[in-house]
């Protein structure tokens, strides 16, 4: 294991180790007593599951909320009203699935009419669908707790399946949340109730091994949620879904990890907005329009598999700096066709595909060509140009524009690979350029990453590197490229590729 990877999975296990300590504090008792469900039928008697949860909130901690599995499959609780928010510390757990992996439904069609994309509406009157502002109509509602734990449970056709509303050390596992289509599969949002962000008040929450389907967004991280685990998630839309949105959003959420997730069919597999600080590794993202779609500073790409999107990285142009740390990933057979544009992604089939791209436009801008949500109607005076183009309401480029590095040449003599090139950037300033090989002749990505040099620059902005390989390569790529990434933690797009010389 190189130095830089295994620094980046010591830090991802001290953060898992640390968030799972955090969650065991505000966790139920090591022995509460059961409240168990053994009626379907939404009636609030002893038994139901609304019974279960009001006698729970009278004396949070005290229970553990058991669901048994009556009948045969499919066993399935249809609310005919809001369920109460859930109190914690409480544990609620569907009991078929630790046994024969069957999950308890929890199904809103008894109450929420399908609509359509119309169907959940927003906190502003008159806007409705998956990229409004929300908190309408959850499934399992946690607001201002702690300490509740959701598993084995399928939660399907509510406007958002749990929302974690200004709530901290919760743990959701294990569950299928699918056909959720007004705001999130999982929300996590600090919202104060005006659209403003909260800190302080959506941490060290844990969303891990569910099975994510044609929600409207798959997860959302909004409004100041922060240090939040997203680990080892199926995300996934189907044709069946009319919102294919993103599978994780992130609004103004900082400092959260998502790691070890697949992510497929979305118009983003991951939409960064003003989010800062962002670990996102070891994912994978296939059949998207943009993987990943990022604004923000501090946000770090590492070690993903990015393979068969249209853009595997779009760093859009924002009116603030955007900077992202892209290092380390799979990057190869971007470029596909594939249109898909619900506030993200996009729908032009000129736009400039590839593995890291810049300027994608985004959905606020004049060049964007996709739905821009339903039931959101933006000011066509207020899109944005992007620069250069000479006027004065326009966003500049992301990643502080760095230019990728220029590779000179690759040359083999005997055993060894000698790599050398240079790179014009800032004046006396440092950079760590990054070299990939491509299995296809002309690969213009970076598909398996060959090694890392640091080289500073000139006082004229110029670096010269080389970079010897290790002399381990079963087989030689048939093309070379590399990024370069600065002091400040912005990566360039890939240089243009290079074969080998002998």
């Amino acid at each position: 294991m190189d130095k830089m990877t295994k620094h980046g999975t010591i830090a991802v296990v001290l953060f898992l180790t640390l968030t799972m300590h955090a969650g065991a504090q505000n966790a139920t008792p090591a022995t509460p007593e059961v409240l168990r469900v053994t009626r379907y039928a939404d009636d609030g008697n002893a038994g139901s599951l609304r019974w279960a949860i009001e006698q729970s909130n009278l004396a949070p901690g005290r229970w553990r909320i058991e669901i048994v599995a009556n009948g045969t499959p499919p066993y399935v609780i249809k609310p005919a009203s809001p369920l109460p928010p859930v109190k914690g510390p409480v544990q609620i757990e569907g009991a078929a699935w630790k046994k024969t992996g069957d999950f308890i439904v929890l199904d809103g069609s008894a109450y929420v009419e399908n609509k359509g994309t119309q169907t959940c509406p927003g906190a502003i009157p008159g806007q409705f669908g998956a990229n409004v502002r929300t908190t309408t109509h959850p499934g399992l509602a946690l607001v201002e707790t702690r300490g509740v734990d959701i598993s084995g449970l399928e939660i399907r056709n509510f406007c958002i399946g749990v929302l974690i509303h200004r709530a901290s050390h919760n743990v959701i596992h294990d569950n299928r949340i699918a056909g959720n289509r007004g705001g999130a599969g999982v929300m996590l949002t600090g919202d104060d109730g005006n659209g403003n962000s909260t800190l302080t008040t959506t941490l060290n929450n844990q969303v891990m091994r569910n099975e994510f389907i044609d929600n409207g967004d798959g997860l959302e991280l909004t409004r100041g949620a922060a240090f939040n685990l997203v680990a080892n998630n199926l995300f996934r839309s189907t044709p069946a879904n009319p919102e294919p949105s993103q599978g994780i959003e992130v609004l103004q959420g900082h400092d959260n990890v998502m790691v070890s997730n697949r992510f497929e069919g979305y118009s983003d597999g991951i939409q960064v907005n003003s989010g800062n600080r962002n670990y996102i590794g070891f994912n994978t993202f296939t059949d998207n329009a943009f993987a990943l779609s990022m604004t923000g500073v501090g946000n770090v790409i590492e070690g993903n598999f990015i393979f068969g999107n249209a853009v595997g990285i779009a760093m859009r142009p924002t009116p603030v700096p955007t900077r992202a740390r892209i290092t380390r990933n799979a990057i190869y057979g971007n470029g596909q066709p594939i249109e898909r544009c619900w506030m993200g992604g996009s729908c032009d089939p000129n736009i400039r595909k590839g593995g890291i791209v810049f300027g994608s436009p985004g959905n606020a801008h004049m060049g964007y060509v996709g739905n821009r949500a339903f039931g959101v109607p933006l000011d066509p005076a207020r899109r944005v140009k992007i620069c250069p183009d000479g006027a004065p309401n326009c966003d500049g480029p992301p990643n502080d524009g760095l230019t990728p590095p220029v590779l000179d040449n690759v040359r083999r003599t005997g055993t060894h690979v000698t790599v050398q090139g240079h790179v014009q950037g800032s004046p006396s300033s440092r950079f760590a350029v990054e070299v990939f090989g491509n299995r296809q002749s002309g690969g213009t990505e970076g598909e398996t990453f060959l090694g890392e040099v640091v080289t500073t620059s000139d006082p004229n902005g110029q670096a010269r590197f080389t970079l010897m390989l290790e002399p381990t390569l079963q087989v030689l790529p048939a093309s070379f490229t590399a990024t370069v990434t600065s002091a400040a933690g912005a990566t360039s797009e890939f240089s243009k590729p290079v074969g080998l010389s002998e």
